[in-house]
Parts: C-alpha cells; sequence; structure tokens
C-alpha cells in the first residue's frame, strides 16, 4: 500500500472516529433534552420493508420517537427513477410504506410521513444547491461511485449524479440537525454540511439572527448488518429477505431454506462461518440473547435446530407489527389522509425555508 493510500486510510479512520464520539455524545444529550433535536430519515419505495429494515432503521426511528425527538420520515418517490427507467407499482409501495411504519410503531401524532413528490419547495432547492458542488465532487461520492461501477457501462443518468443533492435538500430543507446513518453513509452528511457551509458563505443570512440552514450530525447506528437468506447482501431485488408483510408460515418456509454449511456444530465465528453468524445474529436481534450464548445453547442440534430457533424469535418479535398491519388492511382512506396530513406540514416548513433562501440570495421580489 503506498503512503497516499496510508493517509487516505489514516483520514478516513480519524473521521469515523470524531463522528463515534459526537454521535455517542449526542445519545447523551438526546436523554437530557430530546426537543434540541429533529431527525430526518426515510426510504425510496422500490419495494417492501424487511427484517433489514426493520431492525437496522425502523426500530431505532420508532425509539427515538417515543423519546421526545421530532421525527421526520421521508418516503423519497422522486428516488425510484434514479436508477431505473419506471416506477412500478409506485402507488402499492408507498401505501405498503405507510402501513409498515404506522405498524411498527412509527406514530403519526408524533412523527411526520411525507412524500418527495408532493413537496414542491423542497425539490425547488435543488436548483440553487446545484451551484454549490462540482461535477468532481459529485463523482467521489460512494453511492455514485458504486452505481457507476454497476452500470457496466450504461450510461449514469443526471438524477443518480445528483443523488447527494437530492439527500442534501431532504435534510436542510426541515431543519433535521440529525440523520441516523451507517458510517458508509457518512459521506452525505459531510455533503450536506458543506452544502450549507457554502450557501452561507456565498449568500450569508441577510436580516435574520440565524443561519438559513442548521448543520445535521450523523447519529451512527451500532447495528450489524444482517446478510440475505442465501448469504448475499440483503435485497430486494434478490428474493432473499423477510418481508415484514409475510406471514409466520411465509417467513418459515424461507428460514428453512437459509444458506449454512456442512458443520453440525454451531460456532458463532463471523469470519469463517459466515452463513451460520449470520442466522445467529437474526436470532439474536429478534430476542435478545447474545449470538455465543445461542450458539453454545444449541451446540451439536445442528443448522434444523438454529433455523427452528430463528423461525421462533423471528415470528415472535413480529407478531404484534403483523397483528397491527392486518388491523390496517382496507383502511386506505387512513392511509392516504396520514400521508395527506404529513405532506401539509412539510408543504408548510418547505416554503417557509425556501422564502430564507431567496430571501438570502435577494430574489424575494
Amino acid at each position: 500500500m503506498s503512503n497516499a493510500e496510508n493517509e487516505l486510510n489514516s483520514t478516513e479512520d480519524a473521521s469515523l472516529l470524531e463522528a463515534q464520539r459526537r454521535s455517542d455524545l449526542i445519545e447523551q444529550e438526546i436523554k437530557k433534552d430530546p426537543s434540541r433535536f429533529r431527525v430526518l430519515t426515510g426510504d425510496r419505495p422500490t419495494g417492501h420493508l424487511h427484517l433489514g429494515h426493520y431492525l437496522g432503521t425502523i426500530k431505532n426511528r420508532v425509539r427515538l420517537q417515543d423519546a421526545g425527538v421530532d421525527t421526520w420520515v421521508i418516503i423519497a418517490d422522486y428516488q425510484v427513477i434514479t436508477d431505473r427507467d419506471g416506477v412500478g407499482p409506485l402507488r402499492e409501495r408507498v401505501l405498503s410504506l405507510v402501513r409498515d411504519y404506522i405498524s411498527c410503531g412509527i406514530d403519526p401524532a408524533k412523527s411526520t410521513i411525507f412524500n418527495h413528490s408532493a413537496i414542491p419547495a423542497l425539490n425547488q432547492l435543488m436548483l440553487p444547491f446545484l451551484s454549490l458542488v462540482t461535477e468532481s465532487e459529485l463523482h467521489r461520492n460512494p453511492t455514485v461511485k458504486a452505481e457507476l461501477e454497476a452500470t457496466q457501462g450504461r450510461a449514469m443518468s443526471g438524477l443518480m449524479l445528483t443523488y447527494p443533492v437530492h439527500q442534501a435538500a431532504d435534510i436542510l430543507f426541515c431543519d433535521a440537525n440529525l440523520v441516523p446513518v451507517g458510517k458508509d453513509q457518512l459521506p452525505h452528511i459531510e455533503q450536506t454540511r458543506l452544502i450549507a457551509q457554502r450557501f452561507e458563505k456565498r449568500y450569508g443570512h441577510t436580516g435574520m439572527s440565524h443561519p438559513v440552514f442548521r448543520r445535521p450530525d450523523a447519529l451512527l447506528s451500532n447495528v450489524r448488518n444482517l446478510l440475505g437468506t442465501d448469504g448475499q447482501k440483503m435485497s430486494k431485488s434478490r428474493g432473499n429477505t423477510i418481508e415484514l408483510r409475510m406471514t409466520a408460515d411465509e417467513t418459515a418456509k424461507i428460514i428453512k431454506r437459509a444458506v449454512t454449511d456442512s458443520q453440525r456444530t454451531i460456532t458463532f465465528d463471523p469470519e469463517n462461518r459466515p452463513e451460520v453468524a449470520n442466522l445467529l445474529l437474526m436470532c439474536s436481534s429478534a430476542s435478545g440473547e447474545s449470538p455465543e450464548s445461542i450458539a453454545d445453547r444449541i451446540g451439536d442440534g445442528g443448522a434444523g435446530m438454529l433455523k427452528a430457533e430463528v423461525t421462533e424469535a423471528v415470528n415472535e418479535m413480529l407478531a404484534p407489527i403483523r397483528q397491527r398491519r392486518n388491523e390496517l388492511e382496507g383502511q386506505e382512506d387512513y392511509l392516504l389522509e396520514v400521508l395527506r396530513s404529513g405532506n401539509e406540514k412539510a408543504t408548510a416548513q418547505a416554503n417557509k425555508k425556501l422564502e430564507q433562501v431567496r430571501a438570502a440570495m435577494h430574489m424575494d421580489y
């Protein structure tokens, strides 16, 4: 490895450590005064939510909401077309998201659920924001780089290239100062902070006693990423997920087909036995018992006993969610009303923010 690569890795490690330190401090501040924070989080409606979504993000959203943090959840429907040729059954998926959110504990009376395409003033922020970033900066963004590598020669859309700017607009329009992310998404937060900083430097905040945009911090997730049931990255497109809308029997069938290995004795060894370790982590996340303890208890019981344990733990955890989801079956009018109410609140906030932006840019004529 070259000296330049060593220096780059050292810088990245230092940045991650600082981000983790700041995240830990914020967790303590939330306990003291949650009213100081507003969270922005959300999902692209490209499919139905699955176990990875619930354990990785949604449980944390409910935790923050219940702690008293002002929580905003965006359904990023415009972002569906960043990397695909059509929107698919978008209406069904958007309503499915709303249904899953409520079933998992996101309370529309406490949290704001809204969809991207319904907030014109939010999307209008893209224009001044695009003037504050360079093409090379966009190409360096990890998400954009990964998408470019995955296109296999297919031209990248301008919408995909500017994906980091979309996310900045989503965060900054609603005055969010906290964004729950994994460490791989830290560059998005840095890009957002940079856009806010450059806007203030270029335009200032004429006639205002405070900056136009709050500077968001990352709230780092400590949840280990789960693999899919085939041992590959969990993905809706791979069909290796346990969707929240599935029945207990459907869940059991999927787990029964999960990939393990030829060794009968169950041990927690993520490096050498990743598929078995993944099932142990899945069971641990659902039950609260450590993966090492589960492995010790199963011992020579083999993959069959392990899968039975996972099935029981996951189905027990998801039972109340599925019950609430079934109660919402056929209540489309209610789901639409939740979305309309959230959109009204988000629209008012976006209009207010756009007025501040136009005033700072001397465009309020």
